[in-house]
């Protein structure tokens, strides 16, 4: 792949109709902020307009009381009630300006409102079928996933993911590894835990690529898990010098530098046996085997190094007198099915 080719599309049929319900929501949210806004334009002129009058009437009625010495009391009366009407009129009439402009704009705003969140959901539903068509952010192979949606009944083999499989949210179909950063990762005993540390080197063979080798450095050691017979801890190791032929889930031989210990003799893990407190072999002597303390100096899951021997005796690897009383049960048992 290639930055920027696309490697998976989902189906975005559902994400489409929405898109067409938000954009139809769109237009009618639009054609009412048009129709609330005219309407509101409307009844401010013509809220406008019946204050413009009921100025002009005070106007007219103020010119009137100016002519009530000339005329009768009766006339000048008249005169100033409808001066005192028309005032009223126009206080009353610019209170309700004020209101009905106020309450027209409410509405513009709620209808504006609407539009926005239909815009809001047109948007949303768009950009979740633009985030359905993957592609790649780097150039590299693609590794496709397993498909862990669903039940299958193939022991542990999961089928890799197809066009028309399921998925649910949040689930990874494909990987595009980085090429630049490798780790490889180790389930070691518990046993060892205490020899590790981060920093270590690490020698790497990795088993589909004979003859390459790769260095490393141990860069996490996690927690222990497991039952009690069988506890183990994840190691990763930082791979220092990647090649463009390694594959993810890759089996790898490594071994560990953790420490350097000159003239010392060592001896296979379980040569070594532990007896009330004691830590003890079984050496060659003569024709039979004796047991001989030992002090123990370093431990691994498969050797031990031990003070109390000399190079080149010959130890046991099983307990002589167990095996002796083995081969002894073994040959009474063939003598007497012979005997009967």
């Amino acid at each position: 792949m290639k930055e920027g080719d696309v490697v998976a599309q989902f189906d975005p049929t559902e994400q489409e109709f929405r898109l067409r319900e938000a954009r139809a929501d769109l237009a009618e949210a639009e054609q009412q902020v048009v129709q609330v806004t005219a309407e509101s334009e409307a009844k401010e002129e013509e809220a406008r307009y019946e204050l413009l009058k009921a100025r002009s009437e005070l106007k007219l009625a103020e010119l009137e009381t100016r002519r009530n010495e000339l005329l009768s009391r009766i006339a000048a009366r008249q005169n100033d009630l409808a001066l005192a009407a028309a005032t009223d009129k126009v206080k009353q009439l610019e209170k309700d300006y004020e209101d009905r402009v106020g309450a027209a704009r409410a509405g513009i705003a709620m209808q504006e409102a609407a539009r926005t969140k239909a815009q809001v959901g047109a948007e949303t539903a768009q950009r979740n079928i633009d985030s359905m068509t993957l592609k790649a952010k780097t150039a590299g192979y693609v590794a496709i996933q397993q498909n862990t949606q669903g039940n299958f009944n193939w022991g542990s083999y999961l089928p890799a993911l197809q066009i028309g499989d399921n998925v649910r949210a949040g689930m990874a179909v494909a990987q595009i590894p980085d090429l630049k950063n490798w780790e490889v990762t180790a389930r070691i005993g518990e046993l060892d835990r205490g020899h590790l540390s981060v920093g270590q080197l690490t020698d790497i063979d990795v088993v589909a690529l004979p003859g390459k080798k790769f260095k490393g450095k141990v860069t996490t050691i996690g927690g222990t898990t497991g039952p009690l017979w069988n506890r183990r801890f994840e190691c990763k190791i930082a791979v220092g010098d990647p090649s463009a032929e390694l594959r993810p889930g890759m089996s790898v031989r490594m071994v560990i530098s953790t420490q350097t210990l000159k003239s010392v003799l060592w001896l296979p893990s379980q040569a070594l046996f532990e007896s009330d407190g004691r830590k003890f072999v079984y050496v060659r002597e003569g024709a039979s085997f004796t047991p001989r303390d030992v002090t123990l100096v370093r431990r691994s899951e498969s050797s031990v190094v031990v003070d109390g021997l000399k190079e080149g005796e010959l130890v046991a690897l099983a307990d002589p007198d167990q095996m002796r009383e083995k081969n002894t049960a073994q040959k009474g048992g063939a003598i007497q099915a012979i005997q009967r």
